[in-house]
């Protein structure tokens, strides 16, 4: 049966009560204002069809662990390295374990990496463009030049401004990937390179060709190169997948990564890992602080202890098993929704190895119900949206806005 448009939004109205999808109802606190946002998060729950967040990753047993144990009474602050000795007060030893769990997946031995749970993927990149910069400056005693593509996430953009580092924005394909022809024309060759991969472009979920690019460096054996893989979604799930060279450092060498913790793993606030060799870390400017008996080389004074609990906890319960499911289902779910809005007669486009699907824009109300994402590209007909296929975005969720957007027509 073909419904009308405004029967499909009513049917989403309907399954998007705060008990249709979850189960659950939310609890008073008797405050309205704060009540009535608490609903409205329990109805937009299922459907940010447009962002990268994972939505059914439940930590409600790590919160029963945590309450029971009165936890919130606790400020568990992670200020130093985690490599090192940890104080009173300190999930230093977890924050470690989380590192050595993923840093094989990425390729790194355990007798040579070091990294920390960070407060996001920004934060993540922000480490991985410092500790780039500091690396080359303190090997080679010249600044480095940033390049980046133009479709790479704003963070990097914004962190070399904050940094003062001169950045140049490299051409991208119409699919979003770094040009290696345009690198190549970018590039000051009489200054060290900070590369900066995108694995995962903003809106077109773009993967950058780091064979091709690292190419285009090694015509350049006089030029020193650091290269850090932005991965802040696809670094979630790629290690899970057949597609796990794409991020395996052997296969495709790179000095660090960043990866977002709110994104694929499902944890509940901003975090992230970041990951690099122990060399990089030797390599940085020394701050040896009295007051922690430690050396301080990361950004952050004060991290939380409590996201590395997280990451370790869902590790413990989650693991290579569950999460490979997952990101099986994520890609499959992608080919699905692409299948149905071509069925559907309205075009569509993903990048190999991407759960995201960028589309003509659909009307303002739609784009509003289903959270989705906007930009705009003349190569592809202008004005445009995007779903990102995360955990949460199932098969129903796809069938009822393929069907608002066959009313819409």
């Amino acid at each position: 049966m073909r419904l009308s448009y405004t029967n499909v939004l009513a049917l989403v109205a309907l399954l998007t009560s705060a008990t249709a999808l979850y189960g659950q109802e939310t609890v008073k606190s008797g405050f309205e204002k704060l009540d009535e946002w608490t609903e409205q998060c329990h109805t937009d729950r299922p459907w940010t069809l447009g962002y990268p967040c994972n939505q059914v990753s439940s930590l409600t047993d790590f919160y029963k662990w945590y309450t029971d144990n009165e936890m919130q009474n606790f400020l568990v602050n992670n200020a130093g390295d985690p490599f090192g000795n940890v104080g009173a007060l300190c999930s230093g030893k977890f924050e470690r374990e989380v590192i050595e769990y993923f840093a094989p997946k990425y390729g790194f031995t355990l007798d040579d990496v070091w990294g920390l749970v960070t407060m996001s993927g920004t934060d993540g990149n922000n480490h991985g463009i410092y500790f780039g910069v500091n690396y080359l400056q303190n090997t080679t005693g010249k600044m480095p030049v940033v390049y980046v593509s133009d479709e790479a996430h704003y963070s990097n953009y914004r962190l070399c401004d904050l940094q003062n580092l001169e950045v140049r924005l490299v051409k991208s394909d119409d699919m979003g990937c770094m040009i290696p022809d345009s690198l190549e024309v970018a590039l000051d060759t009489t200054r060290p390179c900070l590369m900066i991969y995108a694995m995962g472009s903003t809106f077109k979920g773009a993967i950058d060709d780091q064979a091709a690019l690292n190419a285009v460096l090694a015509r350049h054996p006089e030029m020193p190169v650091y290269r850090h893989v932005d991965a802040a979604l696809f670094g979630g799930y790629l290690p899970f997948t057949k597609y796990r060279e794409l991020v395996d450092r052997r296969v495709i060498p790179y000095e660090s990564i960043s990866i977002s913790g709110h994104k694929f793993f499902g944890i509940d606030s901003p975090c992230g890992l970041f990951i690099t060799k122990r060399n990089v870390y030797e390599n940085q400017t020394s701050f040896d602080i009295p007051y922690l008996n430690a050396n301080m080389r990361m950004i952050n004074c004060s991290r939380s202890g409590i996201e590395p609990l997280k990451f370790w906890w869902l590790i413990q319960t989650v693991g290579d098993a569950g999460w490979s499911a997952q990101a099986t289902a994520m890609l499959e779910n992608t080919e699905y929704l692409k299948a149905e809005l071509t069925r559907i007669g309205i075009p569509c486009w993903s990048n190999t190895y991407s759960n995201t699907v960028f589309f003509k824009r659909p009307a303002d109300e739609i784009v509003k119900r289903f959270n989705l994402a906007n930009s705009a590209d003349e190569h592809f007909g202008g004005k445009l949206s995007h779903v990102v296929v995360m955990q949460h975005v199932t098969r129903e969720a796809i069938d009822i806005f393929i069907n608002a957007l066959e009313a819409e027509k």
